[in-house]
């Protein structure tokens, strides 16, 4: 089969690979898509490829299903799929992958396979900050406020989303651009406020100087301060980046705020017990997309996998100018 790799020092090129065999709970998929998230650079850039070793990255994908592990139940072959996989296997950026049916589900009908690559990773990402690190009840949150740091982002659009569709939060998230400003009203945000300002002083500039809920997606440490005196007594923050200097979590103990950290990948690289809560999930975020609840996030579409388009994207997630999601469509 082809993929996209590279090996060590080396830039983008494609290769011809093994095709693998699915084990007992695993889905061989045919993948028609993929999209590009910051995690696939951070890989990139922390990953020490051995000598003589392909490394193929890409996680988000959708694909047709091609085979079926011997304990796979609910899923069968000719079936369109979508998942973001797990970092602990090979990437995506193949024309065959293999991928734990139990985090994976079928791809949304009325999404094509562009529309539809946008989401996975980011739409875990968001759904677990929501509901499991923060523990928002559905339909949950009224009278309360979220302030999302970095709104335009892949998974700032979709969190917008959910908070907007599935809570009674009132959504401020942060912008500085007027591009970014719009995209995240689009998305559905109450208030935006600018990230490149202080944002303790932002939210007293909207009459809102106080938040009960603090998700900051980008440049921790540069915010942390503020967001710590924004953040009501007994609020909660999460994040998911990994902040440039040390965060000092003394800070949060006088107002007794909780601190989250969030990451996607976390039930497949340890096989947690509660592994197919990712499928369930996808499951339903399928269903509310066909039911027009919830949208792509996608903005571009690179064209075809390969080294030239796939290093063309990857370029865009690390411009820091990139709005919701990039994707590459076939080979």
């Amino acid at each position: 089969m082809k993929a996209i790799g590279y090996r060590q020092n080396e830039a983008f090129a494609s290769f011809d690979l093994p095709t693998p065999t699915p084990g007992p709970h695993d889905l061989l998929v045919k993948v028609q898509a993929v999209s590009v998230n910051p995690v696939d650079l951070k890989v990139r850039a922390n990953t020490v490829v051995p000598a003589g070793e392909i490394k193929v990255l890409g996680w988000d994908a959708v694909g047709v299903v091609e085979a079926l592990g011997a304990e796979v139940k609910g899923f069968a072959v000719g079936e369109r799929v979508w998942y973001a996989g797990s970092i602990a296997r090979p990437g995506s950026d193949s024309e065959l992958h293999l991928v734990d049916a139990r985090i994976a589900s079928y791809a949304p009908k009325t999404l094509d396979l562009a529309h539809a690559a946008a989401l996975p990773l980011t739409t875990i990402t968001a759904w677990e900050l929501l509901f499991e690190r923060l523990g928002i009840a559905r339909n949950g949150g009224a009278g309360k406020r979220l302030l999302v740091v970095g709104g335009a982002g892949g998974v700032g659009s979709i969190l917008i989303q959910l908070a907007r569709k599935l809570t009674q939060l009132e959504v401020i998230t942060t912008a500085s651009r007027p591009e970014t400003q719009d995209w995240v009203r689009k998305m559905g945000a109450h208030e935006v406020i600018d990230h490149s300002k202080n944002i303790a002083e932002e939210l007293t500039r909207i009459g809102r100087p106080q938040v009960d809920y603090a998700i900051c997606l980008t440049h921790t440490s540069q915010h942390y301060e503020a967001l710590v005196s924004a953040i009501a007594p007994q609020g909660k923050f999460a994040l998911i980046d990994d902040p440039e200097t040390s965060i000092d979590v003394r800070l949060l103990k006088r107002k007794s705020i909780s601190l989250h950290w969030e990451l996607m990948f976390t039930r497949p690289i340890f096989n947690t017990p509660d592994l197919a809560e990712q499928g369930k999930l996808l499951a339903e975020v399928a269903a509310l997309v066909d039911a027009g609840e919830l949208h792509s996030t996608l903005t571009r579409n690179f064209g075809p996998l390969t080294p030239a388009n796939l290093t063309a994207a990857h370029d865009w997630v690390a411009s820091g100018q990139a709005i919701g999601k990039g994707v590459l469509v076939g080979f």
